[in-house]
């Protein structure tokens, strides 16, 4: 499976998103709006999922399987951010794009991408924040004056829901501690070994996964705090100009692919095989995330 970089999209910032009108949506030609060469790949932008070489990318497990399950090619184009993913697919650069709660409510706020399936969440806390093993830092109340690494301004994982579970304790973002964006959880991993930051806040599920997803041997970590749950853990979003049998064929390709069956191989999407998923979702089921998006200084309902 090839994977691209896709040049014409670049980091953006939260307000970005909320840009409304922008040359993108307006700019959608009659073309657009044909159905796909039913032969042509289905393209789908995503974030990068580790570095390691020797180890067998999620992506290229998903793009074989939905191949060898629907006969159509699946091409992943890598970009900086989960905001790129969201202006990839609004802009009719990609077709697709696999994306956390946060990322996917911001995207379906605008009103201008879709969300043709969402994953249910499993109930158990989402994110924690690491700490090395000699940390002064016992309990998610010590990192008040600290320096703490995010992953990504629009990961669930690793900014919403811990910014939110540092709040219930009464440590305020850029406040009560300081906060820098690593640019993915590999990142925050990485500020948190060199020592330039007192902790790293991510996904739980990460730090079950261990290497290469997550650097730390035991003995060298701990985990201070624990997120709520969130109802919805993945969704899989499309452009609106989408064609009705490709749409049919996402669905059905991902079900037939997240199956507990291929759970180990797709690593970091694993979970996703034991989640409920649900077709064509009502854009409500992301109204939960409204209140921790307002901790975080974000109002989903002014993305545009």
């Amino acid at each position: 499976m090839r994977r691209h970089i896709l040049p014409v999209v670049a980091a953006l910032g939260i307000a970005a998103i909320a840009l409304v009108g922008c040359s993108s949506a307006e700019g959608d030609t009659a073309a657009a709006k044909q159905p796909k060469d039913p032969n042509a790949p289905i393209t789908m932008a995503a974030v990068p999922i580790g570095e390691d070489p020797t180890a067998e990318s999620p992506y290229d497990v998903i793009a074989e399987l939905f191949q060898k399950e629907t006969g159509r090619k699946l091409e992943i184009t890598e970009v900086p951010d989960y905001l790129s993913v969201v202006e990839a697919i609004r802009a009719d650069h990609v077709d697709i794009g696999i994306m956390s709660g946060f990322p996917s409510a911001l995207a379906v706020g605008t009103g201008k991408v879709d969300a043709l399936m969402s994953f249910g969440g499993d109930g158990k806390p989402v994110s924690t924040c690491v700490v090395l093993k000699d940390s002064p830092v016992q309990k998610l109340e010590d990192l008040r004056g600290k320096t703490v690494a995010f992953a990504d301004q629009a990961s669930s994982s690793g900014f919403f829901m811990p910014v939110y579970m540092l709040h219930e304790v009464g440590l305020e973002n850029n406040k009560d501690y300081k906060s820098i964006f690593a640019g993915g959880h590999e990142g925050s991993f990485a500020a948190l070994k060199q020592g330039q930051v007192d902790a790293a806040c991510t996904a739980v599920m990460l730090t079950q996964l261990g290497e290469p997803m997550f650097p730390f041997k035991d003995g060298e970590w701990r985990a201070v705090g624990e997120s709520p749950a969130m109802d919805v853990s993945t969704a899989v979003l499309g452009r609106q100009s989408l064609d009705e049998d490709t749409r049919k064929q996402v669905d059905e390709g991902f079900r037939k692919v997240l199956v507990k069956e291929n759970a180990k191989r797709l690593g970091a999407f694993g979970p996703m095989a034991s989640a409920q998923a649900t077709s064509n979702p009502d854009p409500k089921i992301f109204d939960q995330f409204a209140e921790i998006a307002d901790v975080a200084g974000v109002k989903l309902k002014d993305m545009k």
